[in-house]
């Protein structure tokens, strides 16, 4: 019994971590991730397993935040690491220090999941998609200071609109760390006064050189810019996250600078054209409506020109009428005339007499009949005058007569007995309105 070795648990397990670990220093392993888990260490602990047997693999937080993807079960993986013992439960497992998806790239792999998860978020949607200014006065410029991009940008917008204010933001636009100098510059850029819109993007290169665009913090950096973002990354086959954030993607830097710039020229031949056609329609209206003033004016009738016309006429009549009158007088005292030339030539003694006083008595009664009638003339012509003046449209109110009205119809009222007690009438005289009530109707009279 007492040439037997005799091991401990701790003893037993240690040998065989000894052992694991001189024979399965480093290792390749490929497999199905399942029971992923990430505790708040930030360590992912999952199970690698194929279809007959299984390990436990761990990847500690310093080696899984340098995953270019997200790990999930029922991925197929290949991994490199270290083979060991957790020697209090006595397992063994492989702590990984790598890890790539099998026949995906990592790469590729990590944009579509980012691409899910922000499609579900909304960020792609277009409806909260912001136009672009017509004419943008300020332009924010995210890229490489030293990059073709820039000088592209440049020489774009100089051809195009020289004058407009641009405001460059120098990042890095790959490599470790660009994407936080890009998510940064965006919103520090955002927040500056008076900027109308801006340009993320840079030149082309590989999947690798591009992947800053990829990252979350530029796609929710674009996602809550106060201004219109259009990127321009890349050439027109390459997309990035960016693009499908952005409000308006640009297939290359010079397209982005011709869609956010237009052309001045062309503005000011535009502007020359719509000038020129506003111009001749303000003179074609204008000439429509000095014809259509002219016809109403001359269409008018103005009450006072009828009146001065009746005034006319009344005096022409009157005129008229003193000349009949005078004429008729003339005529009867020349034939009084003959009568008495030929009473005179008759010489008879008593009818002369007789006729004598006969002619003074006709003498009188012409006389008065002659004033008669020019006085009953004279008060036609005023009681002419009179109507004519009744008839104004101005006169009538102001000699004191009013409009009736029954409310709230406002019909005018021309027989008192449609009338009922306690009814509103509305009354228009020649200053102002009021509205009676009716207390007492009677039926109209008949004209005499």
């Amino acid at each position: 019994m007492s040439s037997r070795s005799i091991f401990t648990i701790s003893q037993l397990t240690a040998e065989i971590k000894t052992l694991l670990e001189r024979n399965f220093e480093h290792l390749w392993l490929e497999g199905e991730i399942s029971n992923l888990r990430m505790p708040g260490s930030g360590h992912l602990y999952f199970t690698l397993k194929d279809e007959s047997a299984q390990i436990r693999a761990v990847m500690f937080r310093m080696q899984n935040r340098l995953l270019k993807f997200q790990p999930q079960d029922g991925l197929q993986v290949v991994g490199y690491g270290r083979l060991t013992v957790y020697e209090p439960r006595g397992e063994y497992q492989i702590v990984l220090d790598y890890l790539e998806p099998k026949g995906l790239g990592a790469l590729q792999l990590a944009f579509e999941q980012l691409k899910e998860k922000l499609s579900r978020e909304g960020l792609f949607d277009p409806a909260r998609k912001k136009p672009l200014p017509h004419l943008p006065q300020k332009i924010g410029i995210v890229t490489s200071p030293t990059g073709a991009a820039i000088r592209d940008i440049l020489q774009i917008i100089d051809r195009r609109f020289a004058n407009v204010h641009l405001l460059l933001y120098p990042v890095r636009v790959q490599g470790v760390g660009a994407a936080q100098e890009i998510a940064r510059a965006i919103d520090e850029l955002g927040q500056w006064p008076g900027l109308d819109v801006m340009i993320v993007g840079r030149g082309g290169g590989s999947l690798e050189d591009l992947w800053a665009f990829n990252e979350e913090p530029v796609a929710r950096a674009i996602h809550r810019s106060p201004v219109p973002v259009v990127s321009a990354v890349g050439h027109e086959i390459d997309f990035t996250i960016a693009d499908f954030v952005a409000d308006l993607r640009a297939p290359t830097p010079s397209a982005a600078a011709e869609l956010v710039v237009r052309n001045k020229v062309e503005l000011v031949q535009t502007l020359e054209n719509l000038a020129r056609r506003l111009s001749q329609r303000v003179r074609m209206n204008l000439e429509a409506m000095q014809e259509r003033l002219s016809s109403l004016v001359h269409r008018l009738s103005d009450p006072r020109k009828r009146l001065s016309d009746q005034r006319l006429r009344l005096d022409d009549l009157y005129s008229r009428l003193a000349t009949a009158i005078q004429q008729s007088l003339g005529r009867r005292i020349d034939r009084f005339r003959m009568k008495v030339e030929s009473f005179t030539l008759l010489h008879p003694g008593k009818r002369v007499t007789d006729y004598s006083h006969r002619l003074g008595h006709l003498h009188r009664r012409l006389a008065v009949a002659g004033r008669s009638s020019m006085r009953f003339h004279r008060q036609r012509v005023e009681v002419a005058v009179g109507r004519l003046h009744s008839l104004s449209p101005l006169g009538v109110l102001e000699r004191g007569y009013g409009i009736a009205r029954v409310l709230p119809s406002r019909k005018i009222i021309r027989d008192a007995s449609r009338l009922r007690v306690d009814d509103r009438v509305n009354v228009k005289v020649h200053r102002g309105e009021f509205v009676a009530r009716v207390e007492k109707t009677s039926g109209a009279e008949e004209d005499p």
